[in-house]
């Protein structure tokens, strides 16, 4: 295995990420708190955006562990995409069969995409940062 040096993002890369997150994730959440629908439906694209953050940021780091040759299951990283393409699949058939406006599907949709790639950046920074940190190929812990 060949490694490449790691360099830290930049500041401005690393705050636009954590940018890109909170209004994503803050913005669909105010959607939901000041939504006119049932709190169970409140319920279930709360449960969506958190399983769908998590997938997410399971499958990027299971990419990445692949191809820096750390050892990922095929069972856990394809559980990992089953997962990403299960929460765009509920939220797409959820928000199809809500009495919702239109704008306001598309206001949950774009939040929603807009949180999970901005969760795979924030990822992929704080692994960078904490390889770059600590000046060796391997992954820190907890990352």
């Amino acid at each position: 295995m060949q490694t490449t040096p790691i360099h830290r993002p930049s500041s401005a890369f690393i705050g636009a990420s954590w940018a890109a997150l909170l209004i994503g994730a803050i913005t669909y959440v105010s959607g939901l708190w000041n939504a006119g629908m049932a709190l169970n439906e409140k319920g279930y694209y709360f449960t969506l955006l958190m399983y769908g953050l998590f997938a997410a940021i399971s499958l990027q780091k299971s990419v990445r562990d692949r191809s820096e040759g750390i050892a990922v299951t095929g069972i856990y990283f394809g559980l990992c995409w089953v997962s990403v393409l299960l929460a765009l699949l509920l939220l797409t058939v959820g928000l199809w069969n809500a009495s919702l406006q239109n704008s306001e599907k598309g206001f949950y949709a774009m939040a929603f995409l807009l949180s999970l790639f901005a969760a795979v950046a924030v990822q992929k920074n704080v692994r960078d940062v904490a390889r770059a940190s600590a000046g060796a190929p391997a992954e820190a812990p907890g990352t």
